[in-house]
């Protein structure tokens, strides 16, 4: 007799968006609350990245490697932009607190995160949730996705993703 299995929601995966492929287009608000399309960073390399939260020890390190880093990124004719669920308003309060120089959109129902297969199951401190799974992805100029990094490690990720600008 088998045991029927609770149905889970799909894990996400960064595979949602291959390399070499056109990146998929969005619209979301950034801090100031103006609206930002995809598809308008054309001619520009996109340094994408989806993280889960405002003003958390991880994501305030990610942040403001990026930050650190932006006049390398910079050289590289590329633009920082960083997607988490949280508010318009509390991303506000983050790029202040912090001096980020950079765009952050609200993606409050996670919809474009789950376009770019970074929204799905975790596990965190032993129990499972659905939220953002850390990734990144590089849109080259034409808005094509030239490199995806899955389930990033913060420590050392804004340094990983410059070497692969530079290599492009």
């Amino acid at each position: 007799m088998s045991q029927a299995v609770p149905e889970k929601a799909p894990a996400a995966s960064a595979a949602a968006v291959a390399e070499g492929k056109k990146a998929p287009d969005f619209e979301l608000l950034d801090q100031d609350g103006k609206k930002v399309k995809l598809s308008k960073l054309k001619g520009k390399n996109v340094v994408l990245y989806f993280y889960p939260k405002d003003q958390t020890p991880g994501c305030t390190t990610e942040a403001c490697a990026f930050r650190d880093a932006k006049l390398k990124f910079d050289e590289q004719k590329s633009v920082i932009v960083g997607i988490s669920p949280d508010t318009v308003d509390s991303h506000s309060k983050f790029a202040l607190k912090f001096g980020l120089p950079f765009m952050l959109l609200s993606d409050p129902e996670h919809q474009v995160a789950e376009k770019y297969g970074a929204w799905g199951e975790k596990v965190q401190y032993g129990k499972r949730t659905m939220g953002i799974i850390r990734s990144t992805f590089i849109i080259d100029k034409k808005g094509l996705v030239q490199k995806v990094f899955p389930k990033v490690k913060v420590d050392g990720h804004a340094e990983e993703v410059l070497a692969a600008l530079r290599n492009e």
